[in-house]
């Protein structure tokens, strides 16, 4: 357990950090981006880049640039202090948690975007420019802390494919890994999001991972068909009594409808439940296994 870490708020400040914790042969450094409000998915990629990493850095910085004008910036949960013990206890070296004006000063012109990617799943609901906000400020981070490995979560499987990409067409030394998603006890994934959620939704959210459940259910019962698996998603969503906002079988890769299931796809479902939108998304292997919709409990326990 480390203590609790020094929150840095320049990019200065935070180059100086970082230079002077790499100091030695050999050394790496590790990145964590969040937008805050922690729970067991950031710790779980916090222990991961612990394990891989002599230098853990962790930004906290609620993105004003990936938020739509009718989204939920202003309501969005901010528990820096929080935060920071949690980071501190989980092996956190160093918190950067700049303000929106360090990050983005007067003048600003800059955007960085992902043709194709941007567009499908949340993209075609939220807009492409949510996705350049998120390539943006990744971007930006990357170039601040200069990491070894960036580490993000498999339930943003779009925002990671968007990454991928940007660090792959602009030659950015860095490897990204994808962790799996952590779930609560009954499959709902983590998100900061969920403190929205009322009982009652709270009761139906838990039909995006069971859909997710019949979905690779009917793939390893046989069913090759992507479309007639989707269907067999929003049957399970209908019977939580939620409308998704869609259901799709695609390409990680490139996000695209996948034709069969005879290669790895990407299972992505996302749905408003009450006044809260929630995603969530599976990797099915060509024989119908999946291995992370596992809660969080049964994962330690394996």
């Amino acid at each position: 357990m480390n203590p609790k870490p020094k929150t840095i708020r320049t990019v200065a400040e935070l180059r100086r950090a970082v230079a002077a914790a790499r100091a030695g042969p050999g050394r790496r450094v590790g990145l964590v981006p969040t937008m805050g409000a922690l729970h067991e998915g950031h710790l779980s990629l916090v222990a991961r880049a612990r394990e891989e990493s002599d230098v853990v850095v962790m930004s906290v910085f609620v993105n004003p640039r990936q938020f739509g004008p009718t989204e939920d910036l202003d309501r969005y949960p901010r528990t820096e202090a929080r935060d920071a013990e949690l980071a501190g206890a989980a092996g956190v070296d160093i918190l950067f948690a700049p303000g929106p004006a360090e990050v983005y000063p007067d003048g600003f012109a800059t955007t960085v975007s992902v043709a194709g990617l941007s567009d499908r799943l949340c993209g075609a609901r939220r807009g492409a420019d949510h996705f350049a906000g998120v390539a943006t400020i990744v971007t930006k981070l990357l170039n601040m802390v200069g990491p070894d490995v960036a580490y993000f979560g498999q339930k943003d499987a779009q925002q990671a494919a968007v990454v991928r990409r940007v660090v792959r067409d602009l030659d950015i030394p860095v490897r990204i890994e994808v962790c799996p998603t952590v779930r609560e006890a009954d499959g709902l994934a983590m998100s900061s999001r969920n403190a929205y959620l009322d009982d009652s939704d709270r009761a139906r959210a838990v039909g995006l991972s069971r859909a997710l459940v019949a979905a690779v259910e009917a793939a390893a019962g046989g069913e090759h068909d992507p479309r007639a698996v989707e269907l067999v998603a929003r049957r399970e969503l209908a019977a939580h009594e939620i409308e998704p906002e869609y259901v799709e079988i695609v390409s990680p890769e490139t996000l695209e409808p996948a034709a069969d299931l005879e290669r790895r796809v990407l299972v992505a479902v996302a749905a408003t439940v009450g006044q809260t939108r929630l995603i969530d998304n599976v990797m099915l292997d060509p024989i119908g296994r999946a291995d992370d919709l596992q809660p969080q409990e049964a994962r330690r326990a394996g």
